[in-house]
């Protein structure tokens, strides 16, 4: 075999051997957009329905919410299924080492998790969005769940009703690589199927997805925006400082040869 084709078959071979050594596997890109109020509404909504229960937001109060555009009343209707008040943290009622002995772990707070979460390969939305995504049923795991993303993950897919059931197959993929010995290169390739559907169809579970990374995203930050705010009108007064303080030197130095 030349080197030239050497050079392709490594190229080639190299991401299987990342996949089987744990690399991190590649990142969807989250479609999110903290400036949309009903996506983050719809997005804390999932996040109450879903996640609350073993998930905490402890540094996170309910009146927070009042940022996305819901009143104290609204927030109380729709998002507070416990006596928990509107300026009380997110918390829940799960007993840590109940949590540990059913899962292995305690669930982890997600106050900041989309901050946490990021990493060379992408954002911690980025992770976040991918992770929801990709559970498939695995018989050898205790929930009887699995995630490409985060292998042997102790947490069960609990979207699976919305999202439905995938499976992960491995196909094999022959490369030619030319020559008149027509050599081929064979790679094996895991893939997501939708085994059975849930009762979202597949966009309408990945817009939920998104909607519930949006939140989670500023929940992380919830004051970036009025951080970027300030920030351009702080860029803004400087520069009309600078020009003001250039006009103060020529005038300083006008007579001066």
């Amino acid at each position: 075999m030349s080197r030239a084709r050497q050079l392709l078959v490594a190229l080639f071979a190299a991401p299987a051997l990342a996949l089987a050594a744990g690399d991190e596997v590649r990142l969807d890109r989250a479609p999110i957009d903290e400036r949309d109020l009903t996506s983050l509404q719809r997005g804390a909504r999932v996040y109450v329905n879903y996640c609350l229960g073993c998930h905490e937001a402890s540094y996170m109060r309910y009146n927070r919410l009042e940022d996305l555009g819901l009143n104290a009343q609204q927030i109380r209707d729709n998002l507070i299924f416990t006596d928990a008040k509107v300026g009380d943290l997110m918390k829940n009622s799960m007993d840590s080492r109940d949590a540990k002995e059913w899962f292995g772990a305690v669930p982890p707070d997600l106050t900041v998790i989309a901050r946490s979460r990021s990493s060379p390969a992408g954002s911690g939305a980025d992770w976040l969005y991918t992770y929801l995504r990709s559970f498939y049923r695995d018989p050898a795991r205790p929930t009887g769940w699995n995630n490409v993303v985060y292998r042997d993950v102790g947490m069960p897919h609990v979207l699976w009703q919305l999202q439905g059931e995938q499976a992960l197959r491995t196909e094999v993929i022959e490369i030619p690589l030319g020559g008149d010995e027509e050599e081929v290169l064979k790679r094996e390739e895991q893939k997501l199927v939708l085994a059975a559907p849930g009762s979202l169809t597949p966009v309408e579970y990945d817009r939920l997805v998104a909607d519930l990374v949006n939140f989670l995203s500023y929940m992380a930050e919830p004051a970036k925006r009025t951080r970027i705010e300030i920030g351009i009108y702080v860029l803004l007064f400087l520069g009309l400082l600078f020009v003001l303080a250039y006009a103060l030197k020529k005038e300083y130095w006008k007579d001066v040869h």
